[in-house]
C-alpha cells in the first residue's frame, strides 16, 4: 500500500466515509476507528486503521507503515490506556494493552502470516512493531 502525500488528510476522509458507509470503504481489510486522548494537548483523536479479531477482543498494529518511530496514536494510548473504539453500528471504551512475550510472538506471528505486507513494514522499521489488544469495558 503506498502512503498518500498528506497522510492526515486521507484519514479524515477515511473517518468520514466510515460514518457515512459503516466501514465499506476498506472492504480488503477490517476497519475500526481509534480514538485516544493526546497525551500532550489533551485534546481527543480519531485514527482509522486495520486490526485482527480474537476472541472477545481487537487486535491493532502499530505500524506506521514500517516507519522507524511509533505512531502517534500507540505514543498517546501509552500514556492514557482508555480509549474509545468504532464499529460498524457500534462505540464503546476499551482498554488498550499492548501485548508482550509469547502472547505477542504468537499473535505477530499470526497476523504477518494472514498480512505478508506486516512483514515488509517490520523489515523496514527496525524496531518491534507493537501490537495492542482492545478490549471492551463494561
Amino acid at each position: 500500500m503506498t502512503m498518500p502525500d498528506d497522510q492526515l488528510a486521507y484519514n479524515r476522509k477515511l473517518i468520514e466515509e466510515f460514518r457515512s458507509d459503516g466501514g465499506k470503504s476498506m472492504e480488503d481489510r477490517p476497519l475500526l476507528l481509534l480514538t485516544t486522548v493526546g497525551r500532550r494537548s489533551g485534546k481527543r483523536r480519531t485514527s482509522p486503521m486495520m486490526y485482527v479479531r480474537d476472541g472477545g477482543q481487537y487486535l491493532v498494529i502499530a505500524s506506521n507503515n514500517g516507519a522507524a518511530q511509533d505512531p502517534e496514536w500507540y505514543r498517546n494510548l501509552r500514556a492514557d490506556r482508555q480509549v474509545t473504539v468504532e464499529l460498524p453500528g457500534e462505540e464503546f471504551r476499551a482498554r488498550a494493552t499492548p501485548l508482550e512475550g509469547d502472547d505477542y510472538d504468537r499473535q505477530w506471528a499470526s497476523i504477518q502470516e494472514k498480512y505478508p505486507f506486516f512483514t515488509e513494514h517490520q523489515q523496514r522499521a527496525n524496531r518491534t512493531i507493537p501490537v495492542v489488544a482492545l478490549i471492551k469495558i463494561d
